[in-house]
């Protein structure tokens, strides 16, 4: 691990935890065993990327840390408080905004539907324009989701995650269905969010170049069950921009790491 990352990480309060997680699901009459073993940490405003193989159990890892799954042994916790559902500062965005989000309701209901019933409708406007102009969607505000592109509809869910005010944004593969123009354009996005609001990021994707792109950490889950095998520091600087940060001999050597982590575990 980089020295001056792991210092840097160790001054951050620490948000959330994996401890030890196993899941097993039932099998042909018995069980069959999906993840294994995960454990990891994750500090005030760190941005950690997931890649691995088909089949690793990405998305089930996912559906634990929101609390949507329970493991069948360890915990996940949020600023030291055990995980027994959804809780309320963890929030989770999806690759298909399509469904996500509810197409008879405006970009502005749509942001609105988890705090509404929680304060006033003045509190909730304010935070709704609030976070819509965070994302650069606040002149889309009366639009309704099947008048506006794939990446405003993205840009849509997770200003509706935003709302909530996170501790943590749990996202499986958000840009996967995106164009590469707007898929560059939402990174960027996403990472001036980030330094905006603080908040930290678990992120699943099977794209290493966005991996490296976007996080301080890459953990690399292999197998079958699914184990993190490595993870991986990311000493690239801040902010970063997609031509140089790309073209730099750092995130090109992090990728090929990767890159030959994944297919070494493809072959186990």
């Amino acid at each position: 691990m980089n020295v001056a990352a792991s210092s840097l990480q160790d001054e951050r309060a620490l948000v959330f935890e994996c401890d030890d997680v196993s899941v097993d699901f039932p099998h042909q009459g018995g069980t069959r065993q999906v993840l294994s073993g995960i454990g990891f940490e994750l500090r005030e405003g760190e941005f950690l990327s997931i890649v691995g193989t088909s089949g690793a159990g990405k998305t089930t890892l996912l559906r634990v840390l929101g609390g949507l799954l329970g493991p069948t042994s360890g915990a996940v916790r949020v600023r030291g408080k055990k995980i027994d559902g959804p809780p309320d500062d963890v929030v989770m965005v999806f690759q298909d905004y399509s469904r996500a989000l509810l197409q008879w309701r405006t970009v502005t209901s749509n942001v609105a539907l988890g705090i509404e019933d929680r304060m006033g409708k003045d509190e909730c406007n304010q935070r709704v324009m609030e976070v819509l102009q965070l994302v650069g969607m606040e002149k889309y505000a009366s639009y309704y989701p099947w008048q506006i592109s794939g990446g405003m509809q993205q840009r849509v869910q997770i200003a509706r995650a935003l709302a909530l005010q996170p501790a943590v944004m749990l996202m499986d593969e958000p840009f996967g269905a995106l164009d590469a123009m707007t898929k560059s354009m939402l990174q960027d996005e996403l990472l001036r969010v980030r330094d905006k609001i603080g908040a930290s990021f678990v992120f699943i994707t099977h794209d290493i170049d966005e991996a490296v792109y976007l996080s301080d950490r890459v953990a690399i889950l292999t197998g079958t069950p699914g184990r993190i095998g490595q993870t991986m520091d990311v000493p690239l600087p801040r902010p970063r921009d997609q031509i140089t940060t790309r073209a730099d001999p750092r995130f090109l050597n992090l990728r090929h790491v990767i890159h030959e982590a994944v297919k070494e575990a493809r072959h186990d």
